[in-house]
């Protein structure tokens, strides 16, 4: 059931959205030329890999690290438009196609690089792997990416505990509350 609501939720969220994606397209091409989708192998259900579809908000040619590895070597490889993307999460916009292929839901664990072993490893030994990742989820809003693993971890598995759709509908409201107040990482 969730699937379902989840599929017809993104088919609505695109139609509706169609004009803000195609602006967006438009100004990252503009900015950086190139693709201006990101496409990278990420964990799953299962940890079974799967393409993740972003905006991308980097330079082409970037190292696939994750974000947090890039702050640490000091890396800022980011397009003009990027750090106001995703500050915005419209870089995340394009994943409504992977809720609606069955890849994703709109809520869950973020879904992890494969490289990130500790964050598979903490999550398989938690039970957490066998949830579809989502576009927002528990870590999402209450940290981010300021979130040691450990913790991103444990938000995870409370989720999992409390899954049920007045947690999923609580998840998106204070999804939507962070966004107008357009925090997050860059």
């Amino acid at each position: 059931m969730k699937q379902l609501c989840d599929c017809l939720a993104a088919s609505i969220a695109l139609l509706v959205l169609w004009p803000v994606l195609l602006v967006v397209a438009l100004l990252i091409f503009l900015d950086d030329p190139g693709p201006v989708l990101f496409k990278q192998e990420r964990a799953g259900r299962w940890h079974k890999p799967f393409v993740i579809y972003k905006f991308r908000t980097m330079k082409r040619n970037t190292p696939s690290i994750s974000t947090e590895e890039m702050r640490r070597l000091g890396l800022t490889p980011y397009t003009r438009l990027g750090p106001f993307l995703r500050r915005s999460s419209l870089d995340e916009l394009p994943q409504l196609l992977n809720v609606i292929r069955g890849e994703m839901s709109l809520v869950g664990p973020r879904p992890a690089l494969l490289t990130q072993q500790v964050v598979l490893t903490g999550r398989e030994q938690r039970g957490i792997h066998q949830l579809r990742p989502g576009i927002t989820g528990l870590a999402q809003v209450t940290g981010r990416d300021d979130l040691p693993d450990d913790q991103k971890i444990e938000r995870d598995y409370t989720y999992l505990r409390h899954l049920g759709l007045l947690t999923d509908v609580l998840i998106l409201i204070y999804t939507l509350r962070s966004l107008t107040g357009a925090r997050g990482a860059y």
